[in-house]
């Protein structure tokens, strides 16, 4: 047998009364359905909006810190000068009067004698640029050695311009983070004096000098670091062979440990020995002025007189012409003498000349040893 409870029939509810119902449920209903959309949208937030959001600054080019495991999922840039810091600084440059917000000075240093030249004055010609800290605050700094800043022989711009080759990629991305970055040009190159000297003697003092001024400024904290490629790649380390305390650390890229390394081996010289001591680097700080007469050829050589006998000078140059001043480092100087033994006859083709067509002054170097002889003395 079974047993029931009698219920009202829902024919008996009036018509109007159950449509009320039936309304009331369905809102219900879609406000649930709602809540959940309104949070499945929220959920899908980051994987869509974040998602397009990214791909537009992808496409910009725009970088922010990037975490590391998704770092290897952002595009590998390859059509730009420079590669990009993840993680945007939060100093802005120091502003100065000039349009590249950098300033210029000159750091004097002890040459010794044996140098001759501009000794015993050494002046190194370097230019900084600042991060805007709060006042007080010092920084650490990059700097960037070589002969290539301010250069009239490879056309480069003022040692106040950004290097487009490291320094504005530096400033751009580094500085803001809080570093102090400085562009150096060693002995001989650009505004310093003295020689050009291939990673001698009178450089590597001159770097060492340089390294002790930034670490001495009063808005560096004293850390000094040096970067650079090929060349300026091989001065970081000439400045560690001094054990400078300011210098903390080198990145040299492509760089050399010495010249004997590159230039010799097996105790000879090789033939890109003369090519990038004399071919390369020996018109660097030649700019045609009247200094290059005295720092770089030294005294005008006098005729000379040997028993009685004037020697005649034949000078054959090809010269190039810069600032209304003549140079040559391909001059040829040939003598003659006649004597009761024997005709007296040699070439040297090793002459370097400098005339100034606007005084008249003239001057040329060229080594002893340079000239041949039919039969050797």
């Amino acid at each position: 047998m079974i047993e029931g409870v009698p219920v009202e029939d829902d024919r008996n509810t009036p018509l109007s009364d159950r449509i009320k119902i039936n309304i009331s449920k369905s809102k219900v209903i879609g406000i649930a359905v709602s809540m959940v959309a309104i949070m499945l949208l929220v959920s899908l937030q980051s994987w869509i909006i974040d998602d397009v959001v990214d791909e537009i600054k992808k496409e910009l080019g725009i970088y922010e810190r990037v975490p590391v495991w998704e770092r290897s999922e952002w595009p590998y840039t390859t059509d730009q000068s420079n590669g990009f810091v993840m993680e945007y600084g939060d100093y802005g440059i120091l502003k100065t009067d000039n349009e590249w917000n950098s300033t210029h000075h000159f750091v004097n240093f002890e040459l010794p004698l044996s140098e001759g030249g501009s000794a015993p004055n050494g002046v190194v010609s370097l230019a900084v640029w600042l991060p805007d800290v709060p006042d007080g605050q010092t920084v650490p700094v990059i700097a960037e050695f070589g002969p290539y800043f301010d250069e009239v022989s490879v056309e480069t711009p003022s040692i106040e311009v950004p290097g487009t080759w490291l320094g504005q990629m530096i400033i751009d991305q580094i500085l803001p983070h809080g570093y102090a970055f400085a562009q150096v040009s060693v002995m001989g190159t650009g505004r310093s004096n003295h020689c050009m000297d291939l990673m001698g003697n009178a450089e590597q003092l001159g770097v060492d000098a340089a390294v002790t001024w930034l670490g001495t400024q009063e808005w560096s904290n004293g850390a000094v670091s040096m970067i650079g490629k090929s060349y300026d790649g091989s001065t970081p380390w000439q400045a560690a062979t001094f054990g400078n305390e300011y210098l903390k650390t080198i990145v040299p890229i492509s760089g050399l440990i010495g010249v004997m390394e590159l230039m010799w081996k097996n105790g000879s010289s090789e033939a890109r020995a003369p090519f990038m001591h004399n071919g390369v680097y020996g018109s660097y700080g030649i700019d045609g002025d009247q200094e290059d007469i005295v720092k770089f050829f030294g005294v005008i050589l006098p005729v000379v007189f040997i028993n009685r006998k004037i020697f005649i000078l034949f000078f054959i140059f090809s010269f190039t012409f810069a600032k209304e001043r003549y140079i040559t480092r391909e001059g040829v100087i040939s003598f003659f003498s006649s004597t009761p033994l024997e005709d007296i006859k040699a070439i040297n083709k090793q002459v370097s000349c400098v005339l100034d067509k606007s005084t008249g002054e003239f001057a040329f170097q060229l080594p002893i040893k340079g000239f041949t002889f039919k039969n050797a003395l």
